[in-house]
């Protein structure tokens, strides 16, 4: 076993997922505007903080990925973030492409960005304690898109960073995003997340990325968020394993699915389904943002000294998603 197998493994074992928490300043500063808090770094730590401090972390959350800001910050008793996050046995991570720019050529279309000065950002990012990384592609689904020049670039791009990544030591998150915005069907997206993750792997191969020592972080197959032909979970799961199945090497050792404009319960119930159906060696967790920390941000923005009632709505939510990751959930466990 690879050390790099081995990270991977110690953060998605036993129903453990992680924590996204890598939203960048403007993200952050639109989710905490939205509950009337100011966002200052300050406030950005308080509430980051009050998550990374819950008991859940230890039992519930095997990674946590940070943002530049946050990785370089200090909690209240002067440990560094990261330090926090592994005094709970979680293993610290960060975020390193520098967002999505309009693709050339393909004006409605996105590449992300952050190949150039990769190598030294990272050889710091280790030094702050962090032992594996997140780079997102995304990719729409219209009639014409995502257009063969989106899938191979955006792969190439991926496998890139995953090869700068490995070569520091460090497991790569590869996150190839077909979003959900559209009036597309389930079918459309299964076809289109399929040829998306298949070109990821090409690419990774080609590049010689050791597949044991990465987590691949893909959507569920779900329809359009205004597709009038919505599908039932158990067809989510059925659809979502099929295309891993077909798409995904053997030899990667987990996958942490986004949970992407669904709400906090359903990412939990679709993600139930999908282990209960599970007939492949993936394991098959979470890497959630505001499915993990919605409820939790509007109870803390009551009153952000609230660190215990913070703290319990978020140990609620991220130990259900861990039961989800086990096939353990049930929806009469939410009350």
């Amino acid at each position: 076993m690879s050390e790099l197998n081995s990270i991977a493994l110690k953060i998605l074992s036993k129903g453990q997922g992680i924590l996204a928490a890598d939203e960048s300043t403007s993200t952050m500063t639109k989710r905490l505007e939205s509950v009337n808090i100011p966002s200052t770094p300050k406030n950005r730590l308080i509430f980051r903080q009050t998550l990374f401090s819950s008991s859940s972390m230890s039992s519930c959350i095997g990674g946590v990925i940070l943002y530049d800001e946050t990785i370089k910050q200090k909690v209240s008793d002067n440990k560094s973030v990261p330090e926090l996050i592994q005094s709970a046995n979680s293993v610290p991570g960060i975020k390193v492409d520098t967002g999505a720019k309009v693709l050339a050529n393909s004006l409605k279309e996105k590449i992300t960005e952050g190949l150039d000065g990769l190598r030294d950002r990272l050889k710091e990012y280790y030094k702050f304690g962090a032992r594996f990384t997140k780079w997102r592609g995304v990719y729409n689904i219209t009639k014409d898109h995502p257009s063969k020049l989106s899938i191979h670039s955006n792969a190439h791009a991926l496998a890139r960073y995953s090869a700068i990544v490995q070569e520091c030591n460090m497991v790569p998150i590869v996150e190839p995003e077909v979003l959900m915005d559209g009036n597309h069907s389930a079918q459309d997206c299964l076809i289109k997340t399929s040829e998306v993750i298949k070109k990821c792997f090409e690419e990774l191969i080609l590049h010689k990325i050791d597949l044991t020592g990465l987590i691949l972080k893909p959507n569920m197959i779900l329809a359009g968020s205004t597709s009038d032909k919505k599908i039932e979970s158990t067809e989510v799961a059925k659809l979502t394993i099929n295309c891993l199945k077909s798409s995904v090497p053997s030899e990667v050792p987990g996958i942490a699915f986004l949970s992407g404009g669904q709400s906090e319960l359903e990412a939990t119930e679709n993600l139930n389904l999908i282990n209960k159906e599970n007939n492949t060696n993936f394991i098959m967790s979470y890497s959630y943002g505001r499915a993990l920390q919605q409820s939790a941000l509007k109870h803390w923005s009551k009153d952000i000294n609230d660190v215990d009632g913070t703290q319990k709505v978020f140990n609620h939510r991220a130990k259900m998603n861990t039961l989800a990751a086990q096939g353990k959930w049930s929806k009469d466990l939410e009350n």
